[in-house]
Formats: structure tokens, sequence, C-alpha cells
């Protein structure tokens, strides 16, 4: 893998996957359209893809962590041919301190420690302002997305306000066009 590549970092819910409210069954997974699409041309870009996701489901009990593994799983297969590097999740609420649930940039620091990225050239996508927030605290451009609660949090300062992840994609890749 190379050293200090660039990447884009993803929310899940109401980004790559239709928003449910606790997604907690893998039947109940729909990938926003057109994302694995948008997915590879960033990957025949250069770029590497992340998804960092709150998940206080399972800290209010709404289900399990292996709930959470098996909607992962279907998340992925459905998102194929692209590939996600790694999925990093904080499993607490929002009244329980936690030094990883967004708005803190902790998961993408780990992402970029455990995977050598380039975090100054790369990128968030998300649909509320905690992912927004998130993404500037770790000194990345973002992209909010009408999708999801995207249309609720349309004015939380995000580089940019698309649709969803396809325009998504073309935005970054205008920005920051091929690297290889």
């Amino acid at each position: 893998m190379p050293a200090d590549r660039p990447a884009v970092f993803f929310d899940r819910d109401g980004t790559l996957i239709e928003e449910v409210n606790f997604c907690d069954d893998p039947s109940r997974v729909r990938v926003i359209s057109g994302a694995p699409e948008a997915l590879l041309r960033l990957s025949a870009a250069g770029y590497g893809l992340f998804i960092i996701t709150n998940q206080s489901g399972i800290g209010r009990g709404y289900f399990t962590h292996e709930d959470f593994r098996r909607v992962q799983e279907e998340v992925l297969w459905q998102l194929k041919p692209a590939l996600i590097d790694a999925t990093y999740f904080d499993d607490s609420t929002p009244e329980q301190p936690s030094e990883r649930r967004k708005p803190s940039p902790k998961m993408v620091e780990e992402a970029a420690r455990d995977h050598g990225l380039d975090l100054p050239n790369s990128f968030f996508v998300g649909d509320r302002t905690a992912d927004i927030q998130c993404g500037q605290r770790a000194g990345l451009r973002t992209i909010l997305v009408q999708t999801g609660y995207g249309q609720e949090h349309r004015l939380c300062g995000a580089d940019a306000v698309v649709p969803d992840i396809g325009f998504a994609v073309d935005w970054i890749l205008q920005e920051a066009p091929c690297r290889e």
C-alpha cells in the first residue's frame, strides 16, 4: 500500500446507504443509487475509501455488535465491485463521553495512522453536521450530500453541498484529479 495516499472518508447511513433510522438488519440495507460506480471512480483515481460511522444504536441497546457486523457485511457486498479499505465505528450514544464519536476526528486519525493516509489531500463526505465537523477537525475538505439527513444540515459549513454521492465524487475529482 502506498504511503501518504489520499483518501475519501464516508459516513455510512444516509450517505452510502439509504437512511432507515438505526439499521439493525441486513434486509434493510439499500445502497444509494450509483454509489458503487462512484466509489470505483475514486479507487481508479488512487483514493483510499473508508467508512467512519457513529452507531449509537449499539449503545442504546437497539442492536448488537454482531447485528452491526452483519449489516456492514451486507453494505460491503452491495457496494461491490468497489472495495472499502476499512470501516471505523463508535458505538457510544450522544450522552456518553467518547473520544471517538463524530464530530471528533479520532476515527479519521486512526485510519490515517493505520493506512498511511495523506489527510491534507483527503475528503470527508456525509449527510450531517457532525460528519462535516469531523472532516474539518481532521483538516479535510468536506462535502455534504443531500441524501439521508442532508437537507436538514445544508447550512453546516461544508466546502460543497451536492445532491448525492455521484455529485460528491464529481466534485472531488474536479478539485483533486487523478494522482497516479
